[in-house]
C-alpha cells in the first residue's frame, strides 16, 4: 500500500557530495519519523539520520557536521545531503518512514529498496 522510492546514489570521490531523495507514495494518511539507514558489506544496518514530523533531527556521531537530513511534508519526501564523503561511508542506504494508512494513525515501518553509495579514495 505504501512505497518508498529512493534516488541519488552513485560513485563519488572522497571529499565529494551526494544528495539522496526518498519519496513516499500510496495510501498515506500520516507520516511520523523519516530516516536513513545504511548497511556496509559485512556489517549490520545502522541508523544514519532521522527527522521527526516537526523537523527535529538526530545523527549518528560519524556523520555529524557532514550530513544533513531534511524533509518536504507536502511531497512526502525526505532528503539526505552528504558532504565531505569518506570511503567508510560506502554502503547501501535505505530510506525508512513510519507511515499510517488508517484514520486512527496506526504508524508502521515502510522501507525503500536501497541505493548504493560508493566513495572511492
Amino acid at each position: 500500500q505504501v512505497q518508498l522510492v529512493e534516488s541519488g546514489g552513485g560513485l563519488v570521490q572522497a571529499g565529494g557530495s551526494l544528495r539522496l531523495s526518498c519519496a513516499a507514495s500510496g495510501r498515506i494518511l500520516g507520516i511520523n519519523d523519516m530516516g536513513w539507514y545504511r548497511q556496509a558489506p559485512g556489517k549490520q544496518r545502522e541508523l544514519v539520520a532521522v527527522i521527526t514530523s516537526s523537523g527535529s533531527t538526530n545523527y549518528v556521531d560519524s556523520v555529524k557536521g557532514r550530513f544533513t537530513i531534511s524533509r518536504d511534508n507536502a511531497k512526502n519526501t525526505v532528503y539526505l545531503q552528504m558532504n565531505s564523503l569518506k570511503p567508510e561511508d560506502t554502503a547501501v542506504y535505505y530510506c525508512n518512514a513510519k507511515v499510517s494508512s488508517t484514520p486512527w494513525y496506526d504508524f508502521r515501518d515502510a522501507w525503500g529498496q536501497g541505493t548504493l553509495v560508493t566513495v572511492s579514495s
